[in-house]
């Protein structure tokens, strides 16, 4: 069985009469520290239609490629003056207050807003995304079914991963260069002989102190 083209939804879209379809996902929901970064990528309706240019023909998943593809295509993608895309970062103290949901939402519709014009239309990847604020279609696994929300995901997770490796010397010794925030056993160790830092998520666990954290993680 043939496997649908990564175009097929854009191209479902163009049907339909629109011309400016964009793609989202967001990085950094899980982490326990950073911020979550969201982007969009509107792509030419001629390489909808047609297919992507050689050179981006191996765009994928950014889970799925190792980083120094993910540069690759970052550089790729943000050097084509026909590719639009914007990118919103919402820090830490935001996620706080109204959660990592609402903040991932708020990110990408900064993104979106950071466009010259928004898109008509958006791919979004994951089961919904009730506060975009124009039509969209949710797509579970997206960032795999879609060049759009794939070319999305390298972007806010280079995006991410650079603000990341910032923060690790900023905040020496534990290991943001290196796990990103994530829950990795050596940010655990480092966080139980250190305490929490300025970027780490008062609102996740086990950093979160109401409901009281396990007395054991920092004993």
């Amino acid at each position: 069985m043939a496997r649908p083209h990564r175009f097929k939804f854009e191209r479902e879209c163009l049907a339909r009469g629109l011309r400016r379809i964009g793609g989202l996902d967001e990085a950094g929901r899980g982490p326990l520290a950073g911020p979550v970064v969201a982007a969009v990528v509107v792509f030419p309706c001629d390489w909808i239609e047609n297919d992507l240019p050689r050179k981006l023909r191996g765009l994928n998943d950014s889970k799925q490629l190792a980083e120094e593809e993910r540069e690759k295509f970052y550089a790729l993608l943000t050097a084509n003056p026909e590719i639009r895309y914007g990118v919103a970062v919402v820090d830490v103290d935001v996620i706080d207050r109204i959660n990592i949901l609402q903040a991932s939402l708020h990110a990408m519709n900064l993104a979106m807003a950071s466009l010259e014009a928004e898109p008509e239309h958006s791919l979004v990847d994951g089961p919904h995304i009730s506060t975009v604020k124009h039509p969209q279609t949710p797509l579970i696994d997206g960032d795999a079914r879609s060049y759009s929300i794939a070319a999305a995901s390298i972007i806010a997770k280079v995006t991410r991963d650079r603000i990341m490796v910032a923060h690790d010397k900023e905040y020496p010794g534990y290991g943001f260069a290196e796990h990103k925030g994530y829950s990795t056993p050596k940010h655990l160790e480092a966080l139980r002989e250190l305490g929490p830092c300025a970027i780490h998520r008062r609102s996740f666990a086990p950093i979160r102190q109401d409901p009281p954290a396990h007395p054991e993680f920092f004993s």
